[in-house]
């Protein structure tokens, strides 16, 4: 069950949580060598300039915000990160050799929890990766929609769009994750066979959300009608059959002069007159 401090967990945020939380176990300093990352960490991707720019800053006024650590499990005196991997990393390029932790004595689904509250606010994790960190509450820790809504401090259709994402091809996963698409982008290929394909001309033409939605509808539309201009002798047969029968007639001549002839009626007195007619004359 989770409690309230929780709940509230993106409203109040992480510093907050850290502060309140009766699972503290104590503030100190480990060495680097000592942390694992987190297995439960959504985040897959960090930005090399990222951590380039937080590496030296980190060279100039040290680590500010202790990284958030628990026991590990495996490995006696060892840690496992639960917020802070890119501060971690940064502190790696620093050259530093110890660093400052919180360490909380917490279960995996509050492993997880902390990371994605972490990550959700400061926006650094790709759609994709937050979709994910979704999906595994949803999967390994039995929360549904709402729970991640009042969680999350999130709608449930938010919640819902962001985990639909993850039911698209690898390939276009991969774009949305590499920024060559975005997430409204993917999320009207959703449920396209030939989604692929379309990303693919998204991305080529640069389209908008809007240009890519109209192309998507294109294609559901049983692809693209072909039109071309009939000649203007089937033309005259048409309305010369339409006058007669008093039906309306469509006439497809194919190049090779053979093709069809389409009677269109309205009720059954009109369906009666074209089979009489046929059936007097024929």
């Amino acid at each position: 069950m989770i409690d309230s401090r929780f709940k509230k967990g993106l409203g109040r945020g992480l510093s907050s949580l850290l502060g309140d939380s009766s699972n503290k176990i104590g503030t100190n300093k480990v060495s680097i060598n000592d942390l694992s990352r987190n297995k439960f960490q959504p985040r897959k991707h960090f930005s090399e300039e990222g951590l380039e720019e937080l590496s030296n800053s980190i060279k100039e006024q040290g680590i500010i915000q202790p990284i958030v650590v628990r026991p590990d499990k495996s490995t006696k005196g060892k840690y496992e990160i639960i917020a802070g991997e890119r501060r971690w990393l940064a502190a790696q390029k620093a050259g530093l050799h110890e660093v400052p932790v919180v360490v909380l004595s917490v279960d995996d689904i509050k492993s997880l929890e902390f990371s994605i509250i972490e990550n959700v606010q400061r926006q650094d994790l790709n759609p994709i990766e937050e979709a994910r960190g979704y999906q595994r509450l949803i999967d390994d820790f039995n929360y549904d929609h709402d729970k991640l809504s009042k969680f999350i401090g999130k709608s449930r259709s938010y919640i819902a769009n962001s985990t639909r994402l993850l039911s698209l091809p690898d390939e276009i996963l991969s774009m949305v994750e590499q920024n060559n698409l975005s997430a409204g982008h993917a999320r009207t290929l959703i449920g396209l066979q030939n989604s692929i394909h379309i990303a693919k001309k998204i991305i080529q033409k640069k389209l908008s959300v809007r240009q890519a939605e109209v192309l998507v509808k294109q294609y559901k539309n049983k692809k693209f009608t072909l039109i071309y201009k009939k000649d203007a002798n089937i033309l005259d047969l048409q309305r010369l059959l339409e006058e007669k029968t008093g039906l309306t007639v469509s006439i497809n001549n194919k190049k090779s002069n053979s093709g069809t002839i389409t009677f269109a009626y309205q009720d059954l007195d009109q369906l009666e007159k074209i089979t009489d007619t046929i059936k007097n004359n024929y």
